[in-house]
């Protein structure tokens, strides 16, 4: 099948989605690219989210009648170029990997190019080659919006209350979502930092000072256990913005260390991401604030949707054409919707949608 572009890279990171898309071009039988081989990489198994999607990818592609073949890099980006080019070197008709740097990759992507290899760089934008075709993910300046609404709504700032403590933290460096969760925020929060109604006592407000590299849970709680040490003898943190539940996990675990939990020393409002079962637990118990739910299932389903339509040579559905500029090319994109829960929501969002049951949550 390799005489058409028939393999896709598709590159990780919410509301229903329709996957009707238009066709173009090729007069090719309906079926003739069923049995074809998608292969399928991911950064991690250390987050629950990047399992949730390879599994549910691999799922959707063989409903679909593909062959699928799935790898994990282990947060190793060496170790991620390997298996791609491994992937490459079987002849897969297709590749979907969430990218772990997202610089790392132009040297394979020109090798898949020069194979008539299209890429779907998936939740997480490869950066700096023109051989990514298109983009599958979520609106993330939302997401960072839908963070820092709720700790304004929850410190109840727009009412003029204040000043409050508040610590900023962002994902990993090298992975171009970060940015774009830490300005959607910023956007919201920089006008109270301004006024002085938000204060960061530890004076670390720029991007380049508040990374948590691969996102690390345990980074964060190191990280959060020395700026309490320094910037907060006789004070106390009001707020967090937290980019990603696993990062909200270890900076909880950091106050908990100093104390905090009590009735006297409440924990501060801290935000999350991705909606995992470890912190939707704790939203519940009133532990984590707030975390922001992207449904996976969508997103893969857009995923496998343009493979699809790629491997039978129609033109994917896209809805952002100008936004993704990735150094070299705009990539063409699907974006879809997060959602913020919290304890007043999870029931209305998470259960009723079937994403976990009640069960599940307790």
């Amino acid at each position: 099948m390799h005489n058409r572009r028939t393999v896709f890279l598709v590159v990780a990171g919410a509301t229903s989605v329709s996957l009707a898309l238009s066709a173009c071009g090729k007069s090719e039988p309906e079926d003739s690219a069923k049995g074809d081989t998608v292969g399928i990489a991911m950064p991690t198994r250390a987050s629950e989210r990047w399992i949730t999607d390879g599994n549910t990818i691999v799922r959707d592609l063989k409903g679909n009648g593909y062959k699928t073949r799935l790898v994990y890099g282990d947060d190793d980006p060496a170790q991620q170029v390997e298996q791609i080019q491994d992937l490459i070197d079987q002849h897969v008709d297709a590749l979907i990997v969430a990218a772990i740097d997202n610089r790392s990759l132009r040297k394979v992507l020109q090798q898949a190019a020069d194979a008539e290899i299209p890429v779907i760089s998936y939740d997480r934008l490869i950066l700096g080659t023109k051989n990514v075709d298109y983009y599958a993910s979520f609106d993330n300046e939302q997401v960072g919006r839908l963070q820092a609404r709720y700790i304004i709504e929850k410190l109840g700032i727009e009412d003029s209350k204040g000043p409050f403590n508040i610590e900023l933290f962002a994902g990993s460096k090298d992975d171009n979502n970060t940015k774009y969760f830490f300005d959607g925020a910023m956007q919201l929060l920089q006008p109270y930092l301004d006024k002085k109604l938000l204060v960061v006592r530890s004076g670390q407000t720029k991007l380049d000072e508040v990374t948590t590299l691969r996102w690390d849970g345990a980074t964060a709680r190191k990280r959060m256990g020395r700026i309490l040490a320094e910037s907060y003898t006789g004070s106390r943190v009001d707020a967090v913005l937290s980019p990603y539940d696993g990062i909200s996990i270890g900076v909880l675990a950091a106050f908990e260390s100093d104390g905090y939990g009590s009735a006297g020393k409440p924990l501060p409002v801290v935000t999350g991401q991705d909606a995992e079962l470890a912190s939707v637990k704790s939203i519940i118990a009133g532990r984590q604030s707030q975390t922001v739910y992207k449904d996976l299932r969508h997103l893969a389903e857009v995923a496998a949707a343009m493979a699809d339509d790629l491997l039978h040579g129609r033109e994917p559905n896209v809805n952002d054409t100008s936004t993704y500029n990735n150094g070299s090319k705009v990539v063409p994109a699907y974006l879809l919707q997060p959602e913020g829960v919290d304890k007043t929501n999870y029931r209305s969002v998470l259960v009723a949608s079937g994403y976990y049951t009640e069960g599940e949550l307790k």
